[in-house]
């Protein structure tokens, strides 16, 4: 697992996606970083936060791996379906206010996990889920396909991640919202506005919802499919992880 530094520089990082720097950034707004988030979305986070619960379909008895997990808001509403869900996070500081938060959650546990070596078995889990992360790993086919390595055959994976939406004028409304309004509310709302101006050159810089699809077969999934979220600002996808040869 990467080790993350507790005194990294609060500049902002580049799209390199240093584990390093943007764990650092993501150490410093910890505190505030869901509320930020509701700001900036417009409160569209929590509607998003329900699309994918319901795409998980959370149970009882299952085991869920929740990455990018934050300080477990995600994880708290899968948690309420009575599954055993870990919430991993690569930040130190995002894992430490998830524990403040939510500890007392006998079905939840919090662990520091990058997404590119996870810290877990085979085959451990029914579901894997990463919520606005994926484009923040260094090495996302990497990601990909260690996310595939400890789901179970027949399992799913659910990825929901800022996009680009199809429609011309939408597009256009969504940058001139990211270059022009995000960083003042950023600078208002956020210890560390600079880490909102490295949220909006990452999204820009993120493929699009069928170029991932393309990334998430290559890296061995099956059945990817989705669908848009207020209009293709955000793309909920999901895929199968191909069943051992008996249960096919």
């Amino acid at each position: 697992m990467t080790e993350q530094p507790s005194h990294v520089p609060s500049t902002r990082a580049d799209l390199g996606k240093d584990p390093a720097r943007v764990s650092g950034m993501f150490d410093e707004v910890a505190p505030a970083y869901d509320r930020t988030n509701t700001v900036l979305s417009l409160g569209n986070d929590k509607l998003w936060r329900v699309a994918t619960t319901r795409a998980v379909a959370p149970r009882r008895g299952q085991r869920i791996l929740d990455l990018a997990a934050g300080t477990g808001a995600s994880s708290v509403s899968l948690a309420r379906s009575g599954a055993d869900v870990v919430a991993g996070d690569f930040s130190a500081g995002m894992i430490a206010e998830g524990k403040r938060r939510h500890g007392g959650i006998p079905n939840l546990s919090f662990v520091e996990a990058d997404a590119t070596a996870l810290p877990f078995a085979d085959e451990e889990f029914d579901t894997v889920t990463i919520s606005f992360g994926l484009r923040n790993v260094n090495d996302p086919e990497k990601a990909l396909r260690e996310m595939l390595r400890v789901t179970k055959p027949g399992g799913t994976l659910v990825i929901c991640e800022f996009s680009h939406p199809p429609a011309a004028l939408m597009r256009g409304l969504y940058r001139f919202y990211n270059d022009r309004v995000l960083p003042v509310v950023a600078r208002a709302f956020s210890s560390n506005a600079a880490a909102y101006d490295y949220l909006n050159e990452s999204i820009r810089d993120w493929p699009d919802q069928r170029t991932l699809a393309g990334r998430m077969r290559e890296a061995g999934w099956e059945k990817v499919a989705w669908r848009d979220l207020s209009f293709g600002i955000v793309a909920l996808h999901r895929a199968r992880k191909p069943a051992a040869p008996n249960q096919a």
